[in-house]
Order: C-alpha cells, then structure tokens, then sequence
C-alpha cells in the first residue's frame, strides 16, 4: 500500500489548480504546531521552528510505519497569518506579522503517537523549539482559496482582489486567519515559480 500522502487524498485543498479565487469546504484537520511572531526572512525563531516541525514529522513518519494506519508522506509546511495592524500584509510590515506553522497529520496519527515522537525527536536532536510544539485541530469551512504562483511578495495583488473585489461581489466576509500551503521548496525554487495555496474562510455576509 502506497504511504498517505494528502496531497494525494485532499487534491482540492493540496493541489489545487484555481488560479482565481473560488469557495472550497475544508473539513476538520488535526495538525502540529508552533507559534511565532515577527519578519519570517529576519526572525531566527522562525527557522527553529520550522526545523522542529519537520524534526517531529519524520519522527512520526518512522514511528507510523509499524502501526495499523502505516507510512504517509511528510506533508507541505502551512501558515496562519495575522496581525493587529489592519495594512500590515498589504504594506509588507513583516516585523508585525504574527504566525503559527503548521504541518497536517493524518487521522491515524494519535496525540499520544505526537507526544511520544516530540520527546524522542528532543532527546536526539537537543532542538529547544520542540518543547513550544502543540496540537491543534481546525475545521476551517467555506473558504476562499486560490492557487497563487510567484514570489510571496507578489501575493499582495492577490490579496486586494479577495478583499476588495470577490469577497462582496459573491456576499461573504472573512472570518477566520489566513492560511497559505507552501507547495514549493524555496530553497530549490526559482521565486516566479513558487506554488502556494492562498486561503480565507468566510460566511454569508447575512449570515
């Protein structure tokens, strides 16, 4: 049996191919966790992070091998963005930005499972960032989302569109944080050619 891959079994939300905005319904995902603020190119806590994440993931990945659920394929780093400054993302303010990066588990994958690979993955690897590692399941819903491909800088555009434009053209309103799903590798990855899955939940402006 080939290992779980959810970009495979979740092809809406991990490969989708819009590239204008459209509404999708995300179900209820359980994911790993580490919270941050502040530039992501500038912060040192943010590749921590992400190299805690990852460091937990494969952890996971070997230990899943030899249980009834069985192997799955280290899924694609996410993000929650936000900020308390309403223009921080149109004005690229990245010193203000808040965040929390994310990597999906499958439903098999247990927090007992989770707890155990973090403290195994913090005994050989000495990683302190492991240890503000947490659990946290979303049912985010309606979203809006759109396969955006370019530099993260260039996301801007994208953005004023759903907010501007699509969000009251169709009556809805945002709720929730945005999300992207970075599909591409940006240390191997030209910036034009970057993937990422742009996400807003919303509701019925009536609603």
């Amino acid at each position: 049996m080939a290992p779980y891959d959810v970009k495979r079994e979740q092809k809406q939300l991990y490969a989708p191919r819009n590239t204008t905005w459209s509404v999708v319904d995300v179900p209820e995902q359980r994911f790993i966790a580490i919270d941050g603020s502040g530039d992501p190119n500038a912060s040192p806590a943010y590749p921590r992070a992400v190299e805690a994440l990852y460091t937990v993931a494969h952890t996971l990945k070997f230990a899943a091998k030899g249980t009834a659920g069985g192997d799955f394929v280290v899924p694609p780093l996410e993000g929650l963005w936000w900020s308390d400054r309403p223009d921080a993302f149109t004005a690229r303010a990245k010193d203000t930005w808040n965040w929390t990066m994310l990597l999906t588990m499958p439903s098999w994958v247990t927090k007992d499972m989770i707890e155990e690979a973090e403290r195994n993955a913090l005994a050989k690897k000495k990683l302190p960032a492991i240890s503000q590692l947490r659990h946290l399941t979303l049912h985010e819903g309606p979203s809006a989302q759109v396969l955006h491909i370019g530099s993260y800088d260039d996301e801007t555009p994208v953005m004023n569109e759903l907010h501007r434009t699509y969000l009251g053209a169709n009556g809805l309103r945002p709720t929730g944080m945005h999300h992207e799903v970075y599909l591409s590798d940006p240390r191997k990855t030209a910036p034009e050619r970057l993937k990422t899955v742009l996400r807003q939940p919303v509701e019925p402006l009536d609603g």
